[in-house]
């Protein structure tokens, strides 16, 4: 049995995971009958812990105190906390890296020497590939959350691709990030349809526009949203290829960001993919590695024929032919 300074904050540790924790299940994992955990819950209670039970289920959960929990992480949960911190310190977000670096610093103090070998083996491991990307101004990030939380119109300028300025009043609906760009998807209120925005792009005015009641989208339909808005929609030409593949295959290929891919059956399924240069769909289409029949636009058919005859007449020029 543990004693009773571990065991509470073995208890607050098991408290600060997001579920009720009944009674029993709390007893049975630190080891000692209901009435001692009345007793530790009373204890927490008492040092400024708001620990709530929950009627009707004889259940217990952390609710917002007076006082910060210490921080209890697991061996894996700590490295995957100093990874996080790490990988954010050289993020997208402006000012995050300081903040994510100060974090860092503390928690790294902290650090049993098993797991910093741990996370030291890992660092010295890997390397990390700047994206490139554009960074994002975190209170932009903050007006969007707060407005998509409260359920308020977003009015907001915003540069398209083409460097166009024009004003849009949506309705948000989720964050979106792909490793690279941060992303809105909202319901145009003037084009009566979902659209996606890069944050980057855009600047909020102020104050926010009405309350709406949110509509309904499954996670599906956001991530065909997402990769549709990223991937095809922008673009001049828009490529609809049968890829002789399932999706399974060609979706372990093939990013989101690139393309949108729907299954027809088993052996093949259908890429909507997109992009201002018929040969940048051309070249990477053929590098995917797969048997592939193009069905739109026109022009990439043509394009990818007349590229077909001068791939082929420069091979018959090499071979003396």
């Amino acid at each position: 049995m543990l004693e009773t300074s571990a065991r509470l904050l073995e208890l607050l540790s098991l408290l600060q995971t997001p579920r009720v924790w009944a009674g029993s299940d709390l007893a049975e994992r630190l080891g000692v009958d209901a009435r001692t955990i009345r007793r530790d819950i009373d204890k927490l209670r008492t040092l400024g812990y708001s620990v709530h039970a929950v009627a009707g289920t004889a259940g217990y959960r952390l609710g917002v105190g007076t006082k910060l929990p210490p921080l209890l992480l697991s061996d894996d949960e700590a490295v995957a906390v100093v990874l996080g911190l790490r990988t954010a310190a050289g993020g997208t977000v402006t000012g995050i890296e300081e903040s994510s670096l100060r974090a860092l610093a503390k928690l790294e103090q902290l650090l049993p020497a098993r797991v910093r070998h741990r996370v030291s083996a890992l660092q010295a491991a890997t390397v990390a590939v700047p994206a490139g990307a554009a960074v994002v101004d975190p209170a932009i990030l903050t007006a969007i959350a707060a407005a998509i939380r409260d359920h308020e119109q977003l009015r907001f300028d915003y540069r398209t691709h083409t460097g166009a300025e024009i004003r849009r009043v949506t309705e948000p609906h989720r964050l979106v990030h792909t490793g690279r760009h941060w992303y809105l998807v909202g319901w145009d209120v003037d084009k009566n349809d979902w659209r996606t925005f890069r944050v980057d792009r855009l600047h909020p005015r102020v104050p926010n526009g009405p309350r709406f009641s949110p509509r309904e989208a499954s996670d599906v339909e956001l991530s065909q949203m997402i990769s549709h808005g990223v991937s095809t929609a922008p673009y001049r030409y828009q490529a609809r290829i049968t890829l002789e593949v399932s999706a399974a295959v060609a979706a372990d290929r093939i990013p989101p960001t690139v393309g949108v891919i729907e299954a027809i059956d088993d052996t093949q399924c259908l890429l909507h993919t997109g992009s201002n240069s018929l040969d940048e769909i051309a070249v990477y289409t053929a590098l995917f590695g797969f048997e592939f029949h193009v069905h739109e636009p026109p022009e990439l058919i043509e394009h990818l024929r007349a590229l077909a005859d001068r791939i082929s007449a420069s091979i018959g020029r090499s071979t003396g032919e």
